[in-house]
């Protein structure tokens, strides 16, 4: 598996061998791109991997074959067309990432609920019965769920995130050709089917568990990605 650097500056992949030959014969990409191994940190040249060198060899080992020809890297950067960057696969977002973005959503979601609480937990204390107070900080909650659920909804319907996917540079994108999932891919089948599995009993929580353990597919796509169609990629 490779992970090549777009003229972008983006890194695409991780993908096959044999889908870098396709990006080779279709003049995405050429021996002077650079690439890596997927998990390896040193970046080399397509024309330094033993697996591309039917390339070199067919051009005598010192250009590429004339169906990829060279683009300036004083020009373009790395020598990947910057026409067909959309043609190439993202890299899939960090699992750490990912958990992070998790952690800032659900962190997002209890500080948006704080002042509500507050005022119901004043309203109630010492065995209070419900009043004006206590009653004005359940309408203050549900305020904030809803105010910050429209928000959630929206970046996700419109670019593919929510706060903490902004925050970490992630989002998700369609499985098939990576454009904006919008909002039913995005929110209804990733998020609310994928919650209504979750909550029903014992079989949700298999459910839930078996979501999060397949992150560590080698694509890590969750179970929520499957049923939506999605992926999450660094943005």
């Amino acid at each position: 598996m490779f992970t090549i650097m777009g003229a972008d500056g983006k890194e695409y992949g991780p993908v096959t061998a044999g889908k870098v030959h396709e990006w080779i014969a279709a003049g995405r990409a050429n021996l002077q791109s650079k690439a890596r191994r997927y998990e390896e940190t040193e970046w080399k040249t397509l024309g330094d991997f033993p697996e591309f060198g039917e390339f070199g060899a067919n051009s005598g080992g010192t250009t590429p074959p004339a169906a990829v020809s060279p683009v300036s890297t004083a020009v373009a950067g790395p020598v990947i067309a910057v026409a067909a960057n959309a043609s190439l696969e993202r890299t899939p977002a960090g699992r750490g990432t990912r958990l992070l973005a998790q952690i800032i959503d659900g962190l997002t979601s209890l500080i948006t609920a704080l002042p509500g609480g507050a005022l119901l937990l004043i309203g109630t204390a010492g065995g209070r019965q419900f009043g004006p107070l206590a009653i004005a900080g359940i309408g203050l909650i549900a305020l904030g769920v809803l105010t910050l659920l429209g928000i959630q909804i929206y970046l996700l319907s419109t670019c593919g995130q929510t706060i903490g996917k902004k925050l970490m540079d992630v989002r998700i994108v369609s499985f098939d050709d990576e454009s904006n999932p919008g909002f039913v891919k995005a929110f209804l089948l990733r998020v609310f089917v994928n919650g209504l599995i979750g909550a029903v009993p014992i079989l949700g929580f298999v459910y839930s568990l078996t979501d999060i353990l397949f992150i560590f597919r080698d694509d890590r796509r969750c179970l929520h990605d499957l049923i939506a169609g999605t992926k999450v990629v660094k943005a």
